[in-house]
């Protein structure tokens, strides 16, 4: 004997659905009215309900039979309701006409809309730095060789604008036929000459140079200058300023002048040509403070409401048992029920976990993240009396929208240190202070982590190792004490 846990398809698909987010969904919703044609946006018009539905399923005969009926559609073979989509359609479209209410119509425009609005939030394109340089290529004067060769550099670039290999190595990848490093190096230059003077560099240095020898700087081009860009940028980055003067021959102060020079440089050639996909957010979750209370609701902004079409349903009732064109239809019905349904578990589940994680962080909605609580996720699966991996499934790629901006409902959920006063602080109430801290401190002699945690400790009564706060300071993006030091 064996104990296993069975999932039928329905509890897969809620689960898929419940982790969505909301862009995501918009796709999925997208993909099942594509390949449905039972689902239909419900603007509030005629369109049956589920227990219409299911009083038409047994108005076919009498009720044992229509259950049998049914049993026998359910065990129907895979190649009988795998009949091609469009050969559905026509088949559909004859049945209308002959057992429709009346005539058939080509469909309105009205109608079209609304079974593509689910589409209309797909994410614009976005070009490479190769597809960029292509078309910047195109405008310059080259043969049809050096073309595919500027063609062939142009998509060997990394998101930077740089070729970190050796030139004999993307030689040697190459298909282009007999190509050799002197062309390759001629041209780059070209490539330059007609984009940017340090695409194609090897690395940061070589970036730098090149520009440097293009004159980017020109009167700032000095000997100091080439000479922190070819020795010392190890030093610059670790603000070691003082050994470089001493290195250099030169006061502290020229140093800084230098550096302030070498700022005007570009160190990501590729980033004018390249292009991110920036990801659009869309709350779903949005808390308002009304008459001094907080209330917690979802937006379906962008999300379609979805029916079933009542037409088919007809057409369903009026097809011969055993068909199977009607084994066919029982089956994008019975598929369409069930996807609305999980949308709409979806959405239920959702809001009841924000309603219990705001309960939870109400001074966090009052004060901002200086009122952000521990959290832990156990803590919200016991309040609503769902599975810890449905809570984390539920929060995975959703945002809320508070009073204090827009976060994701992850950022809620946090582990805590004990405070002398008997109280917890958040791992994010904590970084705050550090990071307020940092910004008030004499950038002659900043602040060390150990005199953080010390700090820490004397001002807000929170005991806390310095290795923590080290790996929240990096966590933050902010440098070391040594690295901020103003001179």
């Amino acid at each position: 004997m064996e104990q296993r846990l069975v999932q039928s398809p329905q509890m897969i698909q809620a689960m898929q659905i419940l982790q969505l987010s909301s862009l995501d969904l918009l796709d999925r919703i997208a993909e099942e009215m594509t390949e449905n044609p039972f689902l239909e946006v419900d603007e509030g018009g005629d369109s049956d309900s589920d227990s219409d539905s299911d009083s038409e399923r047994s108005e076919d005969g009498d009720g044992d039979a229509s259950a049998s009926d049914e049993s026998v559609e359910r065990a129907a073979t895979k190649e009988e309701s795998d009949v091609a989509f469009e050969s559905m359609i026509e088949t559909l479209e004859r049945y209308d006409r002959d057992f429709g209410d009346g005539p058939s119509r080509a469909p309105s425009s009205q109608d079209v809309d609304r079974k593509l609005e689910a589409m209309q939030n797909t994410p614009a394109s976005y070009h490479s730095i190769g597809e960029t340089l292509i078309s910047q290529i195109a405008l310059a004067d080259l043969s049809d060789r050096r073309r595919e060769i500027a063609e062939f550099l142009a998509y060997s670039l990394d998101h930077r604008g740089y070729l970190p290999e050796p030139l004999e190595d993307i030689v040697a990848n190459s298909k282009i036929d007999r190509i050799t490093v002197d062309e390759l190096e001629w041209v780059l230059e070209d490539l330059r000459h007609a984009t940017h003077p340090a695409i194609g560099a090897r690395d940061l240095q070589d970036c730098m140079m090149l520009q440097i020898e293009a004159g980017a700087l020109g009167d700032l081009d000095t000997p100091l200058v080439r000479s922190l860009i070819n020795n010392h940028i190890e030093d610059i980055i670790a603000n070691r300023l003082p050994r470089i003067a001493r290195a250099t021959g030169h006061t502290v102060e020229d140093v800084k002048e230098a550096i302030e020079a070498m700022r005007t440089l570009d160190p990501v050639p590729g980033r004018e040509y390249g292009e991110a996909q920036v990801e659009t957010i869309h709350p779903e979750v949005i808390v308002e403070e009304v008459e001094g209370t907080f209330e917690t609701r979802l937006t379906r902004e962008g999300v379609p409401e979805l029916t079933i079409s009542a037409t088919y349903r007809k057409i369903l009732k009026q097809t011969k048992r055993g068909d199977s064109v009607r084994k066919w239809i029982q089956q994008r019905l019975e598929s369409a029920r069930w996807f609305i349904e999980a949308l709409e578990q979806r959405q239920s589940t959702l809001l009841r976990i924000s309603k219990a994680v705001f309960e939870r962080q109400e001074e966090f909605l009052r004060r901002g993240v200086k009122g952000l609580a521990p959290l832990r996720m156990m803590e919200v699966a016991e309040a609503t009396g769902v599975h810890i991996s449905t809570v984390s499934r539920a929060v995975a790629g959703k945002y809320a929208q508070t009073p204090h901006g827009i976060h994701p409902l992850r950022f809620f959920f946090s582990g805590g240190t004990a405070k002398a006063s008997g109280g917890m602080a958040s791992q994010a109430s904590i970084k705050l202070r550090i990071k307020e801290m940092i910004d008030a401190e004499d950038g002659g002699a900043p602040l060390s982590d150990d005199r953080l945690a010390q700090m820490l400790s004397e001002r807000d009564g929170i005991s806390i190792a310095r290795r923590t706060i080290t790996k929240y300071r990096k966590a933050m993006n902010i440098p070391s004490s040594s690295q901020r030091k103003q001179f």
